[in-house]
């Protein structure tokens, strides 16, 4: 059986890189609850990679890392463009800053 391959659209990767204030964490136990919670209903709702990425020893600040992976620009833009107003509407923290980039 040969196998032929068809050339096709590049893989895009859309990597979000956001900054968060956890006003009401007062320990590292509170943050990770809030952080684990947020986790597991990113990855639910938006069909992505999600990793705390950075500030992990501070309890009221974190950096998380999305990624998502498709062959449609517009697309990845648009679901991670979302989860970005989904951040800046929640009432348990606060988006400080954002980095949204494509490779």
């Amino acid at each position: 059986m040969n196998l032929e391959f068809y050339e096709s659209d590049d893989a895009v990767v859309g990597v979000l890189s956001v900054r968060l204030v956890i006003r009401n964490a007062s320990s590292l136990k509170d943050k990770r609850r809030i952080i684990k919670s947020l986790k597991d209903h990113v990855k639910n709702k938006f069909n992505v990679s999600i990793s705390e990425t950075g500030v992990l020893d501070h309890c009221q600040y974190s950096r998380l890392s999305v990624a998502m992976v498709g062959n449609d620009r517009h697309y990845l833009n648009s679901t991670l463009s979302n989860l970005i107003n989904m951040f800046r509407g929640a009432s348990s923290f606060e988006l400080v800053d954002y980095k949204l980039e494509f490779i």
